[in-house]
């Protein structure tokens, strides 16, 4: 195949970004409504064209770029995160009243960025899908110009961003001075000559920034008051799938490029997966905001994704594909129902879901389940996803480890019933009315119960999938 033809769902990212750029300045302002129903179908053609390369295993440039099974996967993930983002957003963008082209096309450009990050084969173009994803979440997060809190946001994200960014990248450079190339598959062959500590220093480096990015603890502090302040959606695709995107490179770079490494990384890994966890659940319990709770909560469940690190095993990769992957869904599921209800009321704080459940029972339920998924419990799809992980690190004899992320699911479940509480024992306000929800809402609503449930009961498909793919990349 040649390079044009393996790059078509680039390509075709890439014009549809531009399109909607452009659609957005010459519509007239009273017409730009439909560009979100564009932005979505054009969103679910990209999507039609993944499964065209569901099987190819190519490079190009030299290796610096890679269309495989692994790549396809994430790039299936974050384009299923995109349209279930930009169906759910609808309503919130047609409130905002201004750049409507402007805020899909960005949210285009970012799912580009993300792609190029899974199918990195070399240190450049990883760096520049990690700053392309990043930069158009910079402009999101600040979106709501007359906003004080997303401004704040904005500017918080801009500094430590940058800041991250340029400690990954310090690390990258070191790691290309020892080995002399920049390709990630021939990085292993030029670490065997030594250097040993300018390896572990860019190993260090590298995930310290990486830590940024997946919000992992330490390194979580931006998360709250980012995902607090910007547009909800903007929060749910920055939550979802930018650490999906994270993971995706971090993995190839870590198992792929740094091998030799592999009994440091692993114990430096295992620290981050387990303060990840405890820090995340346990600051989440005292939360009154929903998008701080959910904040917490996915700093929480970057700890989890990092135990299949931990295990450096096929199933410990599928693990991380299979939790990915229903992660964005449930996550999504909680933050579609944080948008509508901030459409109807206007308000984030948890108190005023009081009687929900009366109010609107399909939100309340979506939110429930949503919630008891992200926790692991059966028969949801989190349930199996968590199983995985801690069969992975239980396999490898971290046993101490699994029961850490046992107990922590435990404390997530204590917080997530102070919200389930508030929706079906409390009693709604006085002069609170039934919430009528677009079809929009409520389609992204049911996708997003129903992948939950499916793959909850049934979960063989996707497990055969990610362990193909897991063991078609890393045959150990």
């Amino acid at each position: 195949m040649s390079a044009v033809s393996l790059l078509t769902i680039e390509i075709a990212t890439a014009i549809l970004a531009i399109g909607l750029l452009v659609i957005g300045l010459i519509v007239p302002k009273d017409q730009r409504q439909g560009i979100g129903y564009l932005a979505t179908f054009g969103l679910i053609i990209v999507f039609a064209l993944t499964l065209l390369y569901t099987n190819v295993q190519e490079t190009v440039f030299n290796g610096m770029y890679i269309i495989d099974p692994y790549s396809t996967f994430f790039k299936q993930l974050f384009l299923a995160a995109a349209i279930l983002v930009s169906v759910s957003s609808f309503d919130y963008v047609k409130r905002l009243g201004y750049n409507q082209g402007e805020f899909y096309s960005l949210m285009v450009f970012a799912t580009l960025g993300m792609m190029m990050l899974a199918s990195a084969g070399d240190l450049i173009s990883l760096y520049l899908g990690l700053e392309l994803m990043t930069i158009t979440f910079f402009v999101l997060t600040a979106y709501r110009k007359n906003d004080f809190k997303s401004s704040e946001a904005g500017i918080k994200y801009v500094i430590l961003g940058a800041m991250s960014s340029a400690i990954l990248l310090y690390g990258l450079s070191l790691i290309y001075g020892v080995s002399g190339t920049t390709v990630i598959g021939e990085i292993a062959k030029g670490l065997n000559q030594g250097a040993q500590p300018l390896e572990l220093l860019g190993m260090i480096f590298i995930l310290v920034g990486f830590g940024f990015k997946v919000s992992a603890a330490p390194f979580h502090m931006w998360s709250p008051d980012i995902y607090e302040g910007a547009p909800t959606p903007v929060t749910a695709f920055l939550a979802v799938a930018s650490k999906a995107a994270g993971f995706a490179a971090l993995v190839r770079l870590l198992v792929i490029a740094l091998p030799s490494l592999q009994s440091s990384w692993v114990v430096i890994v295992m620290v981050l997966s387990a303060l990840t966890v405890i820090f995340g659940n346990f600051v989440a319990i005292p939360q009154t905001n929903i998008k701080r709770l959910l904040a917490y909560s996915s700093i929480a469940q970057a700890g989890y994704l990092l135990f299949g690190l931990v295990a450096y095993s096929a199933l410990g990769v599928a693990a991380i594909l299979f939790h990915s992957l229903l992660y964005v869904f449930a996550n999504l599921g909680a933050f579609t129902v944080v948008i509508a209800f901030y459409n109807k009321t206007g308000s984030d704080e948890i108190k005023d879901y009081t009687g929900l459940a009366r109010r609107s029972p399909l939100m309340a339920a979506v939110m429930l389940l949503s919630l008891l998924s992200l926790a692991g419990i059966p028969p949801l799809a989190g349930f199996v996803s968590k199983f995985y992980l801690f069969t992975a690190i239980i396999d490898q004899g971290y046993i101490w480890l699994a029961f850490l992320g046992i107990g922590m699911s435990m404390v997530s479940v204590y917080y997530y019933l102070i919200v389930i509480k508030v929706m079906y024992m409390g009693e709604p306000p006085e002069d609170s009315e039934p919430m009528k929800l677009p079809v929009s809402i409520q389609a992204t609503l049911y996708a997003t119960m129903l992948v939950s449930l499916f793959f909850g009961i049934y979960p063989a498909p996707l497990t055969d999938l990610a362990l193909s793919v897991a063991k078609a990349f890393f045959p150990f």
